[in-house]
């Protein structure tokens, strides 16, 4: 954690907000391998990724993150800047958001002048450099360069160079013999005024030196250096140009550390001494197959920032073996769908747009979070399958998972490698072209009896059956409700499996679909219009929840089956929305939105995802927000949401969005079917335990329990049953699904004095009990 040394006891603007640190109950899972700008002080190497930050320290090697979790943003990150004097990092977005996180607190400042200004267009406020000088920092961007007081943490003034004054693009500034120096893009050149000049508001005191296009200008030590679009490096004197050298590859990257000037490409990095001798070159390793982005001198080493493998640490005088370094994470920052499981978590990052399209392709591997570690797989792996998306795990071969490609099948994983990817030529599923290969499959489901079905979207057999053991496929046709499968249905986003065997499935263009084989004479039907309540005919996301309701998303609202077991029969069918009541007036639940995801949790209760609006947590019928979770009020980096999935053994809910992946500690689990194995935790119950805020966890009940917690003499102190006593309702003892949580306090709301407290469980349908002992010590 970042923490912050100074207090500053001046009023600050209303521009200037502090974020809150979700660290609590919030998890980041970001990904470190992509590095776009780096910086360093006080003996730690700062990197930065789209957008989470990590810190190294150089002498220990210990690294921590600054990711939403601690308050960032999660809007993707253009340069980084470590201030020692002053003992802050700021960080610079590409939507012109200041964010700065002080040494020694948890308190992150974000600063919104830049994005607030409606003169600058939203294309114009990307931060390119951040160049300090004195008690400021100037602040290149897409519009000219604006000046901040690190001192009274405020805006000064901002400098528009170009000709009349024009916005140009500055990709950065140096300080050089009392004068600032602006290398320009849009033709701008490279333009100078003096530092301490009066009136660098006006354009007219921003001399032209030399026209033409400039990537980036330095000073080191006593010289100044510059480069061009033209690949080229010029010394710079008298404001005379003198060419250096060209490089193979455009320079991305120039900066003077201590006395050595550092030039880096995407394929080589540059050290050279105050004379222009080349004191090191680190070229790419075929070890890491990579592109360089950015790199730093520390002591005797260069720390390169790359694309696909964090930082690089080689030695300075002999670049030749490298060490990888970074925060375990994910393969990348931009996760489309999620599988919990009981130690984990499987992603994939392949995603199609909301109208089923995949184009322009990817090819991107997944990744596995197993015993807390980041198992990552990466393209080259996977058989050539692109467009990775929906996860199904063989609940009889938990080693063996399955991975659809929205463009070349089925890809089968076995214990983490890829082992077969099913295809038109060695299984049923089908391609919706006939020119090339094209097999679009989405969601999947195993059911009871082990067989996996298979959504192939475009064709006319759309539902197939694959069963593992005996690699046996069979296909079922929709012809009836979808009469042209090729271009009538352009995809199915989720399958749900009812204990009967109907299978529901959500389809653009038909709305929910019901499948049931029926011994031989399949029953199918969808519901998908206005006079049957549906809000749209395009079905997003479908959960079944544990008293076999179907909650239906859509792109314009949300839908629930109550009556699925009659679902064939009805002949007039009917979806129905959620009617809460808010302010008085009756409104309906999640109008309009665009669901992206519906989960169940062990308590009923439902995560709902969305496209633009964060994720909402509802009680069991939809009647009580628990938690409405957006990037401004928790740890989201984006109020996208792509995917949630829950692992039922301890709660967690993780999050996909666009822009990253966060876990929830809700606490919950599933019910057990017996109490054979509940426990109860911490135990005993310390003096320095936070038992009001942090609860003891009565763990693995039962769905159906009753609970009492007396005291050794077999006084009452609390009681809950489920059903009743929810979580979330402000009870002292609640009960979440296989979970129930006590908050220390007796009847009379008073906390527990110290002693030995006896729980006694009694299951209410099997009768089965069970007491443990809890000591609590104060």
């Amino acid at each position: 954690m970042f923490k912050r040394f100074v207090v500053f006891v001046i009023f600050l603007s209303p521009l200037l907000q502090f974020s809150q640190d979700f660290s609590a109950l919030w998890q980041g899972h970001f990904s470190y391998n992509s590095i776009k700008d780096i910086t360093q002080g006080n003996n730690k190497i700062y990197a930065a990724s789209e957008n989470a930050i990590f810190s190294l320290d150089i002498q220990t090697n210990e690294i921590e993150e600054l990711t939403t979790v601690n308050g960032l943003s999660g809007e993707t990150i253009s340069t980084i800047y470590y201030s020692e004097v002053y003992e802050l990092l700021v960080v610079g977005y590409e939507n012109g958001l200041i964010e700065v996180a002080f040494d020694n607190d948890d308190d992150i400042l974000s600063v919104v002048d830049i994005i607030d200004k409606v003169t600058i267009p939203a294309t114009n406020k990307r931060i390119n450099h951040i160049n300090a000088y004195q008690n400021v920092i100037y602040i290149s961007t897409n519009y000219g360069i604006s000046v901040f007081d690190l001192e009274r943490l405020e805006f000064g003034d901002t400098y528009f160079i170009g000709n009349g004054g024009n916005q140009v693009q500055v990709n950065q500034t140096a300080i050089f013999d009392d004068y600032i120096y602006a290398a320009c893009q849009d033709g701008s050149g490279i333009r100078k005024a003096l530092v301490s000049g009066p009136n660098l508001i006006d354009f007219q005191n921003w001399q032209l030196t030399n026209s033409g296009n400039w990537l980036s200008i330095e000073s080191q030590v006593d010289k100044l250096y510059a480069i061009g679009t033209n690949r080229r490096i010029y010394q710079i004197v008298n404001d005379v140009l003198t060419e250096m050298f060209l490089y193979a590859d455009t320079p991305l990257d120039m900066r003077s550390v201590d006395t050595n000037l550092i030039v880096t490409t995407q394929n080589n990095v540059f050290v050279y001494d105050t004379s222009f001798n080349e004191v090191s070159q680190a070229s790419i390793d075929p070890t890491f197959d990579t592109q360089y982005n950015v790199a730093i001198v520390s002591l005797d080493d260069i720390y390169i920032g790359t694309k696909d493998f964090g930082i690089l640490k080689t030695s300075l005088v002999n670049p030749i073996a490298f060490e990888e370094l970074h925060p375990d994470g994910p393969l990348l920052n931009i996760p489309f769908s999620l599988e919990a499981e009981p130690n984990g978590l499987w992603v994939t990052f392949g995603e199609y747009t909301s109208r089923f399209n995949p184009f322009p392709l990817n090819n991107r591997g997944f990744s596995h979070l197993k015993d807390e570690t980041w198992i990552n797989t990466q393209y080259s792996e996977v058989l050539e399958a692109n467009c990775l998306n929906k996860i199904t795990i063989n609940p009889l071969n938990t080693d063996q998972v399955f991975i659809s490609s929205f463009n070349k099948g089925l890809l089968e994983v076995n214990e983490n490698i890829p082992t077969e990817l099913y295809d038109e030529t060695n299984s049923l599923l089908e391609s919706m072209a006939t020119t090339r290969v094209d097999i679009r499959i989405g969601t999947s489901e195993f059911d009871r009896n082990g067989l996996l079905w298979v959504l192939n979207s475009r064709v006319n057999e759309p539902l197939k059956t694959f069963n593992p053991s005996g690699n046996v496929w069979n296909s079922y046709s929709f012809n009836d409700i979808i009469s042209d499968g090729i271009d009538g249905n352009l995809g199915f986003s989720d399958i749900e499996i009812a204990e009967d065997e109907t299978k529901w499935i959500s389809s653009s263009n038909f709305g929910l679909i019901g499948f049931r084989e029926n011994g031989g004479s399949p029953l199918l039907k969808s519901v998908s219009k206005e006079d049957e309540n549906m809000p749209t005919a395009w079905a997003t996301a479908l959960a079944l929840d544990k008293r076999n309701q179907l909650w239906i998303g859509t792109l314009g609202g949300l839908r629930v089956l109550y009556n699925t077991s009659n679902f064939f029969a009805d002949e007039n069918i009917r979806v129905e929305e959620i009617i809460i009541e808010e302010d008085g007036i009756a409104k309906e639940l999640l109008f309009q939105q665009h669901i992206t995801d519906i989960e169940v949790d062990g308590s009923n209760n439902k995560w709902i995802g969305t496209a633009d609006s964060g994720l909402f947590y509802f009680s069991s019928d939809g009647q009580k927000t628990i938690f409405h979770f957006t990037k401004d009020n928790s740890a989201l980096p984006s109020n996208i949401i792509n995917d949630v999935s829950i692992n039922d053994t301890n709660g967690i809910v993780y999050i996909a969005t666009s822009r990253g992946l966060v876990s929830f500690r809700a606490g919950g689990s599933s019910a057990f079917e017996d109490l054979e194995n509940a426990f109860v935790y911490p135990n005993p119950v310390r003096p320095g335990f936070n038992i009001v805020d942090d609860k003891v966890k009565i763990k693995d009940i039962s769905e159906n329990v009753n609970i009492k917690i007396t005291d050794i003499e077999g006084n009452l102190v609390a009681e809950a049953q489920s059903r009743t006593n929810q979580r979330y309702r402000g009870f002292n003892l609640e009960i979440d699904g296989g979970t129930a949580f006590w908050n220390g306090k007796n009847m009379a709301n008073n906390v527990v004095a110290s002693g030995v407290y006896l729980i006694m469980l009694s299951d209410l349908d099997s009768f089965e009990t069970k007491v443990l002992k809890l000591m609590v010590v104060r």
